[in-house]
């Protein structure tokens, strides 16, 4: 899929640039109208250049930098290279992107597009690689493309996954190149006769499966035909906006939208999608349709189309009793895995299973019995919906894997084949179930990022068309056939590079088919037109239409137009103090008209007339001028000669930039009895001044007027007018500041009353600041004593929202700051808000306007000067912080290290989690020293030993000299315990030795081992034997007989247990000197893992053999 920018994170997985903009990046499409070079212009499109290339990256783990890139490689005539973020892109996942390696010193313009998979390989297993492919336009913008999440960083560097082996991580990247497309040329209704649906950004697999019932004519009818009336709205009823989607798919010449159904499906969110599959999808879409079908003409339609029945079914072998249940279904999974085609699935649908042995059958009537159980088919729909199981949960693996295995199915299905075998003896023999393919839906991509289209043959012709999104293309039978078979494929060989021919598995594939059943097919492919439409909805998309085709005509109009926005003195005292602050109106605000470019600029006064009540010789206009300090000002009147032009004209005049807009301010003179009067006449000495006051007292600045002043004059000379203005007393001392700019910083500065109007540079336009003079003493009495120190904080102010880290989601308090607050500033104000003494408890994150999350990593303590740093994320300003309440002083507790570590106690059965927090310099022995005052002990000399734990192995025994800062809790649990005493005398000839439960699985024909439960130590002496050792052992573990009896034990070396006999000398199996992956050399106690799983730590699970759980923090 390939959501649009900003609106979406894709099925399964976001596609990003690797730019740390990644949070909220989409998939793109992969399409541009750029030309692209000559190279790969002349290729033949049938052979696209392709090629592998393989990364070896050795020390692994012991990568310290934010990104590492690889070798370049060159395909189709282009250098490329991959590069990953080792410990992820502000992500827990290995991210990794393929990147055009010199996009630095490519021509302007450039654009490239390729088709590409990354993989990091399992070098145990290779099934179980890691692989995900995408598509991408490369250029100037998105030189890289890729998988922010590509794989967890937990599962990378556990060394039993078989990802990284000797800590060496493979990497592989195979890339095609393709030719670019002029993807937004084509007409899909021009070129097929149907149109496509927009992508709205997460919606997946439901774009294709729209296209695939919409093109069911029986029902498409039955939907137009449901009842819904004018008042409902599309976003809140599933059948008005499937309808109007169905509408708009039949009659409109361009691609639909379905936002409306997505809506009302109440899945308006990327999590929605992710949470469903297209099973779930049609199941909602049905459930909902067949409830408001119900009493209406076309009640009974969904089930009487796609409703079969099958029957399971019990059968005693030796005695004559038979049990069956009938189930109904609207689609079937068929699984793909060691299937080679459709019939193999049904094939297996059916098979019979055996209830025999341990596995009889218990009947009431006859007790335990040998039997026969399975399903047969009652009868088939008209319209058949297969659902091929392409996605299964990998229990070895505990994660989704996609099957891209060779799976075909035909375009005739008989299902009445070797004499109606899939059916049971009731079936109706009349029908006959022979069906036609109809559609297949495929997916291309991994189980963790990929996109959805659909082949379909709406009139079940030879001819298919390929519906991707947007796009409605003709496509030959082989593409929507063989093509979607999957399997692997051996791609055309590339001389120059790689000469080894490599297979490419095919990872687009069909992963739902839907047949018609050709006896019923005419009545399905009926016709339907506008007599099936409910008048109300003709109606509805009628006017939708027209305002859309109006809004079209504006735009294409538009350049015969110009929008004229007046600004008056009425606007300038409304916005100024509310909405505006610098300058002196917001334009966007003010009134606008819309009038032919060729209009005389005299008849547009004739329409202000009858807008603003304002007779043509009162009306004096002025150009607005945007001066180099990036302020706004009228600058001149417009002259009788000007208004005679037309207003076309005056805007290319008056707009050094190209601006459909011609920005006035209407001047009007009033009277003494406030009437308007004709402007004065203007000579080059008079100076239009605009005059705002300010309030120290109430914090407020308005607008009080203008007036025209001499240049030669002086401020003094008007001072008693401007009190008059402000409602002063005539002779009231005021000071005077000229409002000079504001970006990117603020100039406001004292006007000196005693000198000229032209000395102090004044002129047209200019704005004039006063206030009351304030004694020096009063000053410290208000924030804002002057107006330069009120413009500043304005400039400055920023509404803060405040989220407690623990609800990330909800605002809890919102507080007016200073961008120019100090870390000091904003902890204090914070601390006040909540009520608390100490303002360094507190401890602030940012938040990533992205991802719309805090940032994983908290601000340190004046780990940043002002509070504007704090909202600054990458060229985006936020108003959100995040904030906690710290038991330390935050400056404390960033000295010290936290690490959580489980106590296991020698004697009871359970487990205390501890979090202990001590200097970062410390030591292993002081993490010991600090743990012995929280644990209780056996006894008080005991001495304790931490260790390291990974998925149910003990990697790591820590010596107390080891510095814990690098100590990492995150992925590996961190274990204490007390040595025991035998461990501390150890003989010569005694070993210590690794002791882990394991349980042995098969999938794929191989075996693995799987671990759980608590690893331990034991001391095995020489010449000791296996029966010797179980019984330490089974003391050890307290285990019952019964259960005991039923272990194998086993010498483990890197997973291949050699299997023990009781009379086995264990010593001899070890090796006498420990060596790097002593843990992959142990004893191992085979038996079922029968417990629940619970939560225990990060990547684990609580097992058997694992004690009971306690937190302390």
């Amino acid at each position: 899929m390939t959501p649009a920018p900003i609106d979406h994170q894709e099925d399964e997985e976001m596609l990003v640039p690797h730019s740390d903009l990644t949070d909220n990046h989409q998939h793109m499409e992969v399409v541009s109208q750029t030309e692209t070079a000559n190279t790969l212009e002349n290729q033949p499109a049938e052979d696209p250049p392709s090629s592998r290339f393989t990364w070896k990256i050795d020390n692994f783990s012991r990568l310290n930098t934010k990104k590492h890139y690889s070798d370049v490689f060159v395909v189709g005539g282009y250098k490329w290279r991959i590069l990953i973020f080792p410990k992820g892109n502000n992500a827990d996942h290995l991210s990794m992107y393929l990147d055009v390696a010199d996009s630095a010193s490519l021509p302007y313009g450039w654009s490239r597009y390729a088709q590409f998979s990354l993989a990091v390989i399992n070098q145990i297993h290779n099934k179980f690689s890691v692989r995900k492919d995408t598509q991408h336009q490369f250029n100037a913008r998105e030189s890289d493309w890729g998988f922010t999440s590509f794989m967890p960083l937990g599962e990378l560097y556990n060394p039993s996954r078989g990802y990284l082996v000797n800590d060496t991580l493979i990497v592989e990247v195979e890339v095609v190149v393709r030719k670019i497309v002029d993807y937004w040329a084509h007409d899909s209704k021009k070129e097929t006769g149907y149109v496509g649906l927009k992508n709205q950004g997460a919606t997946c697999y439901m774009n294709s499966l729209l296209q695939t019932l919409y093109h069911i004519p029986y029902f498409r009818k039955a939907v137009y035909h449901m009842p819904t009336t004018e008042n409902d709205m599309p976003s809140g009823s599933i059948p008005l906006a499937l309808q109007s989607l169905f509408y708009k798919l039949q009659y409109s010449d361009n691609s639909v939208a379905t936002k409306e159904l997505i809506k009302s499906f109440g899945w308006d969110t990327y999590d929605s999608f992710m949470q469903h599959d297209v099973q779930e999808l049609n199941r909602v879409l049905f459930e909902k349709l067949e409830d408001k079908m119900k009493g209406t003409a076309v009640e009974g339609i969904i089930q009487k189309l796609f409703e079969g029945h099958h029957m399971n079914y019990i059968e005693c072998i030796n005695v004559d009793y038979k049990s069956t249940r009938n189930e109904s279904f609207y689609d079937l999974q068929l699984d793909v895995k060691g299937c080679r085609d459709v019939y193999a699935s049904f094939d297996k649908y059916v098979e019979v299973e055996r209830l025999e042995g341990d596995n009889k059958y218990h009947s009431e009537q006859y007790g335990l019995q040998d039997a026969k159980k399975g399903v047969l088919f009652i009868d088939f729909p008209p319209v058949l919906q297969l659902q091929l199981k392409r996605f299964e949960y990998d229990f070895m693996r505990d994660t989704m894997v996609k099957i891209n295995d060779r799976y075909e199915f035909p375009l005739q299905l008989d299902l009445d084949r070797d004499d109606r075998k899939y059916l049971s003896p009731e079936a109706d023999r009349s029908v006959r179930n022979l069906y036609m393919l109809h559609s297949v839906l495929v997916h291309s991509g991994g189980v963790h990022g990929g996109h959805y289209y659909a082949y379909i043959r709406p009139t079940l012709s030879d001819q298919w068309y390929k519906f991707d999104d947007e796009r409605v293309t003709k496509e030959d039978t082989k593409w929507a056939l063989e093509e979607q078979y999957g399997g692997e494929e051996l791609p055309q060989t590339n001389p120059g590079f790689n000469n080894t021919p490599f297979k490419f598995t095919k990872y687009s594939n069909a992963y739902m088919l839907v047949y018609i059943r050709e006896s019923d097919k005419d009545k399905i492919k009926c016709d339907v037109d506008e007599k099936d439409i409910a008048e109300h909805l003709r109606e509805r998309l009628k006017k939708e239409q027209e305002e859309k085709e109006h809004k079209k005509k504006e735009k294409a109009e538009a350049h015969l137009y110009t929008i004229i926005k007046v600004a008056r003195d009425d606007d300038l005292a409304e916005q100024i103090g509310k909405d505006v602050y610098f300058d002196l109106v917001d334009h966007d605000k003010v009134g606008s008209f819309h009038i032919q470019k060729q209009t005389t600029f005299n008849v547009f006064k004739e329409e202000v007339a009858r807008e603003f009540g304002i007779p043509v010789q009162f009306q004096r206009f002025w150009l607005w001028a945007k001066r180099q300090n990036h302020t706004y000002r009228p600058n001149q009147p417009l002259t009788p000669l000007e208004e005679t032009q037309s207003v076309g004209t005056l805007r290319e005049v008056s707009n050094k930039v190209h601006n459909a807009e011609l920005m006035l301010f209407l001047e009007v003179e009033l009277g003494l009895d406030l009437r308007p009067i004709t402007p004065p006449y203007k000579t080059k000495e008079d100076i239009m001044l605009f005059f705002k006051h300010y309030d120290p007292e109430k914090e407020e600045l308005r607008y009080v007027g203008r007036m025209f002043v001499k240049s030669a004059g002086k401020p003094i000379e008007i001072l008693s007018k401007l009190n008059k203005m402000a409602g002063y007393a005539p002779d009231e001392e005021i000071d005077l500041y000229e409002e000079i700019k504001f970006e990117p910083s603020v100039m406001c500065e004292p006007i000196d009353k005693k000198i000229t109007f032209r000395t102090s540079q004044l002129e047209d336009g200019d704005i004039i600041c006063f206030q009351k003079s304030l004694p020096a003493e009063s000053t410290t009495q208000y924030h804002y004593p002057d107006v330069p120190s009120f413009l500043e904080y304005v400039h400055n102010r920023q509404v803060v929202h405040f989220r407690s880290l623990e609800k990330p989601k909800e605002d809890d308090f919102c507080l007016e700051m200073s961008k120019l607050y100090t870390y000091d500033d904003v902890v204090e104000r914070v601390a006040q808000q909540l009520g608390l003494v100490d303002p360094s408890k507190i401890r602030l994150t940012s938040h990533n306007c992205y991802s719309q999350q805090p940032k994983p990593q908290p601000i340190k303590y004046r780990g940043v000067d002002h509070l504007s740093d704090m909202l600054f994320h990458y060229n985006q300003t936020s108003d959100i912080l995040y904030y906690e309440v710290l038991d330390i002083p935050l400056p404390e507790l960033q000295g010290l290290k936290t690490l959580k570590i489980a106590f296991h106690h020698a004697t009871k059965d359970e487990v205390a989690i501890h979090t202990i927090k001590l200097p970062k310099q410390s030591t292993v022995g002081d993490v010991i020293n600090d743990l012995k005052t929280k644990v209780e002990l056996s006894h008080p000399d005991a001495e304790l030993r931490l260790f390291e734990v990974f998925y149910h192995k003990i990697y790591k025994i820590f010596p107390p000299s080891e510095k814990i800062e690098n100590i990492n809790d995150q992925y590996w649990t961190l274990r204490a315990e007390e040595i025991p005493e035998e461990e501390k005398n150890l003989g010569p000839n005694d070993r210590l030795i690794h002791v882990y439960h394991f349980t042995k699985e098969t999938a794929q024909n191989q075996m693995q081992i799987l671990n759980f439960g608590d690893p331990f130590f034991l001391v095995i002496h020489e010449g000791e034997t296996l029966a010797e050792i179980k019984v330490r052992i089974q003391k050890k573990l307290q285990v019952p007989d019964e259960e005991f009896a039923k272990w194998k034990f086993a010498f483990l070396s890197l997973g291949r247990p050699e299997y023990l006999q009781d009379s086995d000398i264990i010593s001899n199996c070890f090796q006498r000197r420990d060596v790097y992956g002593a843990w992959e050399q142990y004893l191992g106690l085979e038996h079922s893992d029968i417990a629940p799983k619970r939560a225990y730590a990060v990547g684990q699970n609580r097992h058997t053999f694992e004690k009971p759980v306690k937190i302390y923090n």
